[in-house]
């Protein structure tokens, strides 16, 4: 499925999807945290690519964060700048960045990933990698499964990532995972995860660490993005 199609489906589902997860009350509190904490601590800018209707953009600028939302949606990106004022939003799409090689300090993709074919996965996190500044962190959200798998997502087709895969392919990318989180499924909502990663310092050095990854395990399953 390519991204006009990824574009149509959710914009054919836009104001539905607004009101079931377009607020941060709609999204689990220990998700915020787990954004917070590695997003909101270095100064510079953040990218929230696949924002949706703004409401996580919104959050990271509560914290200070010179956040921006980007999305392909338009229905999205209207209802954030009418929302949120004060914001930061884009028409964009996180295959092709128009930012400057490592110029930002942080990138979100909450769920954004999902409907990436598994092939074309690491190609765009090479476009990450290349636009964030050395020791940029890099937050992602995706479905948690087994194996790599395609999905009946409710809007489109998605996929299934065991997590230590996933890891992998940030590590192709020449990201370092800090710490990840885990939500399991409880038969109405799916089983999902988050990674957060830094970029390389130099010449392809790690951030120095104190202490052993970090991993978080949340019993508490959240609302399905």
């Amino acid at each position: 499925m390519d991204f006009t199609q990824v574009r149509d489906a959710y914009t054919s589902v836009a104001a539905l999807y607004i009101e079931l997860f377009g607020t941060k009350e709609q999204v689990h509190p220990d998700d915020l945290a787990f954004i917070g904490r590695h997003l909101a601590i270095w100064p510079g800018d953040v990218l929230d690519l696949g924002c949706g209707p703004g409401h996580i953009t919104d959050y990271l600028r509560s914290l200070g964060v010179e956040a921006t939302g980007i999305d392909l949606v338009p229905e999205f990106i209207a209802h954030a700048k009418a929302t949120h004022p004060d914001g930061r939003y884009q028409l964009g799409s996180l295959r092709s960045l128009d930012v400057e090689n490592h110029s930002v300090a942080g990138i979100l993709a909450w769920f954004s990933l999902i409907h990436l074919p598994p092939q074309d996965v690491d190609d765009v996190l090479a476009g990450f990698r290349r636009v964030l500044a050395p020791a940029g962190a890099l937050v992602v959200g995706f479905f948690e499964g087994d194996d790599v798998a395609a999905f009946d997502h409710k809007v489109a087709t998605a996929y299934r990532w065991p997590v230590d895969e996933f890891s992998a392919r940030l590590a192709r990318a020449g990201f370092t995972e800090v710490e990840r989180l885990h939500r399991p499924g409880d038969g109405t909502h799916r089983s999902y995860a988050a990674i957060a990663a830094n970029a390389p310092i130099g010449n392809g050095s790690r951030p120095a660490r104190s202490g052993p990854q970090a991993v978080v395990s949340a019993e508490v399953p959240g609302e399905e993005p």
